[in-house]
């Protein structure tokens, strides 16, 4: 931890900053953004996320088996980019994710499974213009994870917006990148100061392990179809 960060972190504490919003009982995995435009190091938008994505990788192995909801996000244009507001005139190299452009596509090494939300956005936060909330809320979820890029933009939204949402949120650490370390640190010091937890992922395996077990989540969203589907076939639903 830099002398920066100690000494302010200290600060924080002092005045009642940075507690603990600690874990909930039905946790989504939110991917923000891990798209070609920005997983490509080449790219004008472009960083090396690889280590990253491999987090990344690894929470949605356990997500899946737990059959727990999963939603990934792109940015997306039209070809004229009448949708991207002053935005596009800010960062003229989002003009690169344009629909029908590979740019906009999640990277192959995260690709969504069938059935999986895409979410498409305009602006940083994930929640801005979109459903996402509303397809949080119809499953029942009060705890976003939170992976993907960039830290200070759409990540750092993204986490605001859950907590304003009503969500617990919790930004993992080794799963968010962003172009450069300062922007990096100061960001997730500022998350875990103000709006959710900055955990390792190895703290969200252990809590979604702890969740799971005993039952897990598959075999209880299981129970609780054929409830529904049993009911509704009584009821002639």
């Amino acid at each position: 931890m830099a002398e920066w960060e100690r000494e302010t972190r200290h600060d924080y504490e002092s005045k009642g900053f940075a507690q603990r919003s600690g874990y909930g009982d039905k946790p989504a995995l939110l991917v923000v953004d891990f798209i070609n435009g920005f997983t490509d190091p080449t790219t004008p938008l472009g960083g090396d996320f690889s280590s990253e994505v491999a987090v990344t990788a690894d929470l949605l192995r356990v997500f899946r088996a737990a059959a727990l909801p999963v939603v990934f996000t792109t940015v997306v244009y039209e070809r004229d980019l009448s949708d991207g507001g002053v935005f596009i005139k800010k960062v003229p190299s989002l003009a690169i994710l344009t629909r029908g452009s590979p740019m906009v596509d999640v990277d192959e090494r995260i690709r969504p499974q069938p059935g999986e939300y895409v979410a498409e956005k305009k602006f940083a936060s994930s929640f801005f213009g979109t459903d996402l909330d509303t397809y949080l809320k119809a499953r029942g979820v009060d705890t976003l994870v939170i992976t993907g890029c960039t830290t200070s933009g759409c990540v750092r939204a993204s986490a605001v917006d859950s907590l304003q949402y009503g969500y617990i949120t919790l930004v993992v650490r080794d799963g968010v990148g962003d172009r450069a370390q300062g922007p990096h640190d100061a960001n997730l010091f500022d998350i875990d100061a103000k709006y959710g937890d900055v955990v390792p992922s190895s703290d969200v395996h252990a809590y979604l392990k702890s969740i799971t077990s005993g039952g897990g989540f598959a075999e209880r969203a299981q129970a609780e179809f054929g409830a529904w589907w049993n009911e509704s076939r009584r009821s002639g639903g």
